[in-house]
């Protein structure tokens, strides 16, 4: 079992593994009024030292823009283990599709831990040598 040291920006719920499933809720640590197309850097009152080799995948949880009308702005937010100094406090980067506001305490995204990609070496190719499948998109939509 891995240990996560984590710190608290300020006075919210402790993190906590979930019953079911692998991904674990974070909560909105401040509370967010956005008006739709806005953007917001939303806090989420942790940092975390991660152990050595893997890193932290951050993505909305499966009712947040049903609940709060927000998406993350990048999809998936990736938070490496040198992100760890005293400052580096954890943030959802979100856009509002529609008017809304998230009280701090809310569950407005979740992440899991990852080991690291192996190193990679590129080598350029003239030819890939394989059949193509087709193209991209190329399977049809059933």
């Amino acid at each position: 079992m891995e240990t996560i040291k984590i710190k608290y920006f300020t006075d919210i719920e402790p993190v906590t593994p979930m019953c079911k499933g692998d991904w674990v809720d974070l909560r909105a640590a401040e509370d967010v009024t956005m008006k739709s197309g806005e953007f917001c850097l939303i806090r989420l009152g942790v940092g975390m030292i991660l152990p050595e080799g893997f890193e932290a995948h951050l993505a909305p949880r499966s009712s947040t823009f049903a609940k709060f009308g927000i998406i993350a702005a990048n999809s998936v937010g990736v938070i490496d283990n040198s992100f760890c100094g005293e400052e580096d406090e954890w943030r959802m980067p979100a856009i509002a599709l529609r008017d809304t506001t998230i009280h701090k305490g809310d569950r407005i995204c979740q992440f899991r831990i990852m080991e690291n990609q192996p190193a990679l070496c590129f080598e350029t190719v003239e030819s890939l040598k394989s059949e193509s499948r087709g193209g991209f998109g190329s399977t049809g939509t059933r």
